[in-house]
């Protein structure tokens, strides 16, 4: 029934898509552009070793789950420095455990909501304006813009050629972005709030202040901005090395939340630690991250990132990760006559801070981790697949994960997920 529904979404969609898709391009010029996308995904991992289980643990038995997606992205111009951009999107399905139980988990199209039933909903509605600044220009065009309205934070910060969009590339939620940005965002992944960047020749820098969720993973905003917000900057610069590309970002971040203290909810002697008690507004999580790649010729490339967050104040938005170390690399066919098809292999290493371990040990419940008890060992993936162009249109891709002490628990583990991706886009 899931898919039949999606099935019937998506034919709209894509018939909507192909109907506007001549309108965008008259003789005066293009007032505005259409792309559409649909990606399911389906994963399954293999009972596992388990000694006890707690309320956020990934079930130890077989589990097999599917999440779909579809998307129409609408850009309208107006003039040459405006633009207006309106992102319907359809996403259902669950993931294993309802999403809990890995901090690294396995999909990133898949969010932490009740219902896996199709539910259409505005993922992005924003205005851009930008002001272009002339001169030599470069690979980037030259110029400042501002942004307005609701997005991903992922849409602008912590960018990777090889590493960035789990419809495409890695899947896994500690692969596809920097594990520790604690990055600011509903339970479907987006926020609220103002982008600006200035963008030169073989630099860019980039900033912004957004809403936070009302409760830890919550569906609604804080519009208390005043008080709980998040605030993001970011440095890029971009290089050659023999003639190939790279690039190098440094990211630092500043949230205020209404969030607890790990530490502050284990005060009460005898008793399971209480995030709730301890949570005001204001309470400070703050980070920083470094993002880098570089190509080695057209067809390869290799990335890399480093997340640090302070580990005290519990995690908001993303995902339950103080410290991740993560790396791979990606390869392009043409060498086998495959040009279109790609090859990645990436690994992670993820940490908790000191207050968040004991926080856990005792046990204590975050959103996404919590199994009553703690054999602490760093959480650690490795993700390999292969993504088959099987159509200018159509990709399926074969991805494995090993997930060794999930949740950071050596209990339990290792696990091992399979994954089928159908991915389709115009």
């Amino acid at each position: 029934m899931l898919i039949l529904r999606f099935l019937i979404v998506s034919s709209f969609l894509a018939a909507l898509c192909f109907a506007q898709e001549d309108s965008g391009n008259t003789a005066t010029g293009r007032t505005w552009d259409i792309h559409f996308q649909a990606t399911s995904i389906g994963q399954q991992h293999g009972s596992f070793s388990s000694l006890y289980e707690g309320t956020n643990s990934l079930p130890p038995v077989a589990e097999h789950r599917v999440s779909l997606t579809a998307t129409i992205f609408l850009t309208f111009h107006v003039g040459s420095r405006w633009e207006f951009v309106v992102n319907p999107e359809v996403a259902g399905g669950r993931g294993f455990g309802l999403v809990t139980g890995i901090a690294g988990f396995t999909n990133g199209e898949i969010p932490r909501v009740s219902s896996a039933t199709p539910t259409l909903y505005p993922a992005r509605a924003y205005l851009r304006y930008t002001v272009p600044f002339g001169g030599k220009g470069g690979e980037a065009a030259e110029g400042l813009s501002v942004t307005a309205g609701k997005f991903a934070m992922t849409d602008f910060f912590d960018n990777n050629t090889y590493s960035h969009d789990p419809r495409s590339q890695f899947m896994n939620w500690a692969l596809m972005s920097n594990g520790a940005w604690d990055y600011p965002a509903d339970t479907r992944g987006y926020t609220v709030g103002s982008v600006q960047e200035i963008t030169m020749h073989n630099w860019s820098v980039r900033s912004a202040v957004v809403m936070e969720p009302t409760e830890a993973n919550g569906p609604t905003f804080d519009t208390r901005i005043g008080r709980n917000r998040g605030t993001v900057l970011e440095y890029e610069r971009w290089h050659t090395v023999r003639h190939h590309r790279g690039a190098v970002r440094g990211l630092a971040f500043d949230n205020l939340e209404h969030a607890g203290s790990y530490r502050g909810a284990m005060r009460g002697a005898g008793q399971l630690p209480d995030l709730a008690s301890t949570r005001r507004n204001g309470a400070s999580k703050y980070g920083f991250g470094v993002n880098v790649e570089q190509s080695l010729s057209e067809d390869a490339g290799l990335f890399g990132r480093y997340g640090w967050s302070d580990g005290k104040t519990e995690t908001w938005a993303f995902t339950e990760i103080d410290r991740s170390l993560s790396g791979g690399f990606s390869i392009h066919g043409r060498r086998w006559g495959r040009s279109h098809d790609t090859i990645g292999v990436a690994a992670a290493r993820n940490y908790l801070s000191g207050d968040h371990r004991a926080f856990l040990a005792a046990g204590g419940l975050g959103f996404i981790i919590g199994d009553g008890r703690l054999n602490y060992r760093p959480e650690q993936i490795v993700e390999a697949y292969y993504a088959f162009r099987v159509t200018s249109a159509w990709t399926v891709t074969g991805d494995f994960q090993r997930i060794a002490d999930p949740a950071y628990n050596h209990d339990r583990g290792p696990v091992s997920v399979g994954t089928i991706r159908l991915h389709w886009e115009r």
